[in-house]
């Protein structure tokens, strides 16, 4: 079943196929999986590195009930395949910046978690997308480089030495496993479970800081941090709680990384009292 999507077509005309989980469109020629459901006021959730919009599922349905939520997967998540080559930060604002465009061109609130932070920020730290993002919500964002000491300088310098010398034609062809041997050993579990294109994606993000930017967001902002965080410590709020100028932090007691899964009911109650709803 094709249905058409409401709102101004500033990409053109975008068509969708119902399915199961969400809708597919069509976006700068590339398929793109997302949700969406309820009324009024656009809502977009956008979710975490390696992660899909099926996360936000009891969110967003709570959020239904006032606002029009739309959740979307990102290129090499969930339902949108892989892009053809490693995307940049600019790559992912620019992706999320259409896709936004293509439903409303007046005004968006924004919930990014973790990497999806690192979107939101880059987004509303710029007024000149065409739509206004009167809220921010940063969920255990990213966007804070982290504290690293000469042991992970040393360990850096010795993976892309032995990179390297593995990638050479010689060295490849007499032990063409090894190079895979050595991301396996070396890398994070989300770089070992990564696409060669994914991988050289996420070190073009995960280096991105974004604290410059921070100061240069107008939005009325809610940070919701999990107290166990271990990937985007509680520092990193607190960072952003002083930079931002119109900025406030709950911290959620025995939550990690997916505060937001960890303590759910709380969560969805913080949101909601942030966004007015009854």
């Amino acid at each position: 079943m094709t249905e058409s999507i409401a709102g101004p077509y500033p990409y053109g005309r975008l068509t969708g196929t119902l399915m199961e989980a969400g809708v597919e469109m069509t976006l700068h020629g590339k398929t793109v999986h997302y949700q969406q459901s309820g009324s009024g006021p656009f809502l977009f959730l956008l979710h975490g590195w390696a992660a899909n919009l099926g996360l936000f599922a009891g969110l967003q349905q709570a959020l239904s009930r006032s606002y029009t939520v739309i959740s979307v997967d990102f290129p090499g998540c969930g339902g949108t395949p892989e892009p053809e080559h490693p995307l940049t930060m600019a790559d992912y604002v620019d992706f999320t910046k259409s896709f936004i465009n293509s439903f409303t061109s007046d005004s968006a609130i924004i919930l990014g978690h973790s990497h999806g932070g690192r979107v939101a920020i880059c987004l509303a730290s710029d007024a000149d997308w065409g739509f206004d993002i009167p809220k921010l919500i940063l969920v255990d964002s990213g966007g804070i480089l982290p504290l690293r000491g000469l042991g992970y300088h040393l360990r850096v310098r010795a993976f892309k030495l032995g990179r390297a010398l593995l990638s050479s034609g010689p060295v490849h062809r007499v032990f063409p496993e090894a190079l895979l041997a050595l991301q396996q050993n070396m890398g994070s579990t989300d770089y070992r479970s990564a696409s060669p294109v994914m991988r050289a994606t996420m070190v073009n993000v995960v280096n991105a800081d974004l604290r410059s930017k921070l100061t240069q967001i107008r939005a009325d902002t809610l940070l919701i941090w999990g107290d166990q965080d271990q990937a985007t410590p509680l520092r990193d709020a607190h960072i952003m709680e002083d930079a931002i100028a119109s900025a406030g932090l709950v911290v959620l007691p025995d939550a990690g990384h997916f505060s937001f899964l960890d303590q759910a009911f709380t969560f969805t109650k913080v949101v909601e009292s942030f966004l007015g709803m009854d």
